[in-house]
């Protein structure tokens, strides 16, 4: 069967990576990929937001499935668009995508639904939400409402900082996405990444992992879209799986069933695990980047299959099959992400990393300059492994950081510090 893979991450290039493997795949295309991804699929120059062209595309190539990587398409409504025309999806529909392109709504569903969650409060104005901030003092946190790329969330020591954030959500540092803000108490605990996939009615558990959000080592500095991440985490033993599952996920997707927006695609729920259980912090409606590079190395299953099942409602008795193998993975990133930074600098070496014992790379923001591979966005590559231990996959992936020859990248170098330091 023909498959269509929509996005140009990392995150891709782990999907294309382990979607390629599928017995059943037939040609595997993606829009606009990136020249990793370009070693795993056919790439095809489509505009994702032109639903129309993305149809013709896919009655022209006789795709089965589309599978939608990030999250802006189907905040925008790819998913409908391709479901109108009797095209297979893994993705949601706009209207249950709205957990992810509105923290509002997610809060609003949480307490509509009994789910776990930090107490809150939604502002349209500054105002209102300065007056707040000084009624209720810090530590708080600030988020921008929509879509910001993983840096609309401030986390406020002080009420000064605090402040700050809510200037620059409606001062427009993060366009129409702090149109609106949500400012909710600090919750105090573990954080961890879930995943379950979901085909509108059931909806199974897909791993956990941990992210480390800020730039710098020992989480200092900003937030970023994540600087490296690891599998299994930890702190999601079988009992809290369950817990996050009954307490969380299946009351979400019965929650949207009952509105009449059914969930399909896969839920990230990004977790406090707090002295109380696990509590949501927020929703995302696709597969973490970088977490989705460490599931696809662990997972044993067909990945086509499982995506295919859930695109066509029968998700239903399905178990995902997990190698006995942890997964770390290293972001190297253009100095000085996530502020200002180069492109076009050479990068070299990936195939020397990937002649480690266990090390895969998996690109992101990277360009091909005629036979020059170069970096062209803020995260560049994923430099992942596998180990027996957490301890020997980060070992082993920072050997692979070490044999690429990037002049203008940087890596944090304690990636994994929290389920070592267990």
């Amino acid at each position: 069967m023909n498959v269509l893979l929509i996005g140009s991450g990392g995150r891709e290039h782990a999907l294309a990576w382990k979607l390629a493997q599928s017995p059943r795949m037939g040609r595997l295309f993606a829009v606009p990929g990136n020249p990793g991804i370009g070693h795993e699929a056919c790439l095809t120059a489509l505009d994702p937001y032109d639903f129309p062209s993305v149809v013709r595309f896919c009655g022209e190539n006789q795709i089965a499935l589309v599978v939608v990587g990030p999250e802006a398409p189907l905040v925008a409504g790819l998913a409908d668009a391709l479901r109108a025309a009797g095209i297979a999806v893994f993705g949601p529909s706009k209207a249950a995508a709205a957990l992810e392109g509105s923290k509002g709504f997610t809060k609003d569903l949480c307490i509509e639904a009994g789910i776990p969650t930090a107490a809150y409060r939604r502002f349209a104005e500054a105002e209102s939400a300065k007056a707040y901030l000084r009624e209720v003092g810090a530590p708080i946190v600030v988020k921008a409402d929509g879509i910001a790329a993983g840096k609309g969330v401030v986390v406020a020591a002080t009420l000064d900082e605090a402040l700050e954030a809510v200037d620059a959500c409606f001062g427009g540092a993060f366009g129409a996405a702090g149109a609106e803000v949500v400012i909710e108490a600090l919750l105090v605990g573990e954080e961890a990444s879930f995943f379950a996939i979901c085909d509108g009615r059931a909806a199974i558990p897909f791993g956990a992992a941990q992210d480390h959000k800020r730039v710098g080592d020992g989480d200092t500095g900003p937030n970023t879209g994540g600087m490296g991440a690891y599998s299994p985490a930890p702190v999601v033993d079988a009992a809290m799986e369950e817990r996050v599952m009954a307490e969380i996920i299946r009351p979400t997707v019965a929650a949207l069933a009952a509105r009449g927006t059914p969930f399909s695609g896969v839920l990230f729920a990004g977790l406090m695990i707090t002295e109380k259980g696990p509590e949501l912090i927020e929703y995302n409606v696709r597969f973490g980047d970088p977490e989705c590079q460490v599931l696809m190395l662990r997972l044993e299953s067909d990945l086509l299959e499982i995506l295919l099942a859930a695109a066509e409602g029968r998700l239903e008795g399905v178990t995902p099959r997990w190698r006995d193998e942890a997964a770390l993975t290293v972001v190297m990133a253009a100095k000085g992400y996530p502020g200002d930074y180069r492109k076009g600098t050479p990068i070299e070496g990936i195939d020397d990393a990937e002649a480690l014992p266990g090390v895969t790379v998996f690109q992101a923001g990277t360009a091909q300059k005629s036979l020059q591979l170069v970096a062209h966005g803020g995260r560049v590559l994923n430099v992942s492994a596998t180990g027996a231990t957490i301890a020997e996959a980060q070992a082993r992936a920072y050997a692979g950081v070490d044999a690429i020859r990037w002049d203008d990248g940087f890596c944090r170098r304690d990636i994994g510090w929290r389920a070592i330091g267990r």
